[in-house]
């Protein structure tokens, strides 16, 4: 690589910038860190409503006591209950998602981004599920068998309704559990969790990069399946009726590609498996940069100030995992192989000084959150106004 004309006076020695130090790296993870903190805060603030409506007695709709649709017997003992639930629902993601990561791109602020987008996802499904559920009051196709109707019991003679009044049962939690029918919060939050988790896969597996290859989409679709059988088991355990169900799968489904859209580009774009930038600046390398270890000298670098990289691949069509070198900050940070999907960001030349400039994000595996089509932002190293 040709480098610009010098202008420094002859007989001078060149100068060279100094990399961002070990203390400004960590003071702006400090600031990225709070940057995100109100995600976190939201998140666990809707986890907490979601709970704490259990609790709410909220309205109640007249019903019919010959309606058949609401006949069926109690489940005491569900296919899915709530523990397993969270088990399949969370706790699953969770240690998918990370494992994934490292068979990837292995990063950190990925890491990061795939949990923080999880949580948002099922947080936001189950505080909505549970708002509709008290509002709508929809009794449950197993009312009468928890309502425990008194001996002799009819419907009204005016306009043949009748109200929980009519009801024995002395457990106030499961007679008010009988009118949160609409919609299915284990459909919703199934749909959430493992639809994000789905999401998550076919960005990694690059699913619509036109080569149509059947495998992928196997393995992206196959979340999507454990969410449709437990969404299913509802209605055999007569918990739901198949529109509750169906209701609140699409509502999982919509907030998950909601969550995964927050965090991460379109699932056709040629940069899917990566996330996107952090929210703040970065920092900027500016000057030649002194490889000690190799006893030369090289143009401005890649300098991962974001997250730590595990020896982060360069994934593409051709699913490379040849590693990135990020030397110790005490020496030098090589630049990246070529990678298909993205190309070596440009370099800024300042003309008449001997001196570069380049986004330290711009390949640190993350996308930047763009006005323009993110491979041009990618390949300008993420430096086009607007975009942090």
């Amino acid at each position: 690589m040709e480098y610009p004309p010098s202008s420094r006076t002859p007989g001078v020695p060149k100068q060279y910038p100094m990399n961002p130090s070990v203390a400004q790296i960590r003071r702006r993870r400090l600031r990225l860190l709070w940057s995100y903190l109100p995600d976190w805060i939201l998140c666990i603030g809707l986890t907490g409503a979601f709970y704490a409506l259990d609790y709410v007695d909220g309205f109640e709709r007249e019903f019919d006591l010959t309606d058949t649709s609401i006949q069926h017997s109690f489940t005491a003992h569900e296919r899915v209950p709530n523990l397993y639930l969270l088990i399949y629902v969370v706790a699953a993601p969770l240690v998918i998602l990370p494992i994934i990561n490292i068979i990837t791109i292995r990063s950190w602020w990925d890491w990061h981004n795939s949990v923080l987008g999880l949580i948002l996802s099922l947080s936001l499904t189950g505080a909505v599920s549970q708002v509709v559920k008290v509002l709508v009051g929809r009794p449950r196709p197993d009312l009468i068998a928890r309502c425990l109707p008194a001996p002799g019991s009819a419907n009204g003679p005016v306009f043949g309704l009748v109200t929980s009044a009519i009801c024995t049962q002395k457990d106030v939690f499961t007679m008010r559990d009988g009118f949160r029918s609409f919609p299915s919060a284990h459909s919703s939050l199934s749909f959430a969790g493992l639809g994000f988790l789905s999401f998550y896969l076919a960005g990694k597996l690059h699913l619509f990069d036109e080569r149509g290859y059947t495998g992928k989409a196997w393995v992206s679709l196959t979340p999507f399946v454990g969410a449709a059988v437990i969404a299913i088991s509802r209605t055999m355990d007569y918990r739901h009726h198949p529109t509750d169900v169906m209701t609140g799968s699409t509502l999982g489904l919509v907030f998950a590609f909601f969550a995964y859209r927050q965090y991460y580009p379109s699932l056709s774009s040629t940069l899917s498996h990566r996330p996107y930038s952090p929210r703040i600046p970065s920092l900027k390398v500016t000057g030649p940069v002194v490889d000690v270890e190799r006893g030369r000298t090289s143009p401005a670098s890649d300098l991962s100030t974001d997250h730590e990289t595990l020896g982060a691949p360069a994934p593409g069509k051709d699913s490379s995992r040849t590693p990135y070198h990020h030397a110790s900050p005490s020496t030098t940070h090589l630049v990246p192989p070529a990678q298909p999907y993205a190309q070596r960001p440009s370099m800024q030349q300042n003309h008449g000084k001997d001196s570069f400039e380049m986004d330290t994000t711009s390949i640190d595996g993350t996308v930047h959150r763009p006005r323009q089509d993110l491979e041009q932002v990618w390949q300008r190293g993420g430096e086009t106004s607007g975009q942090h």
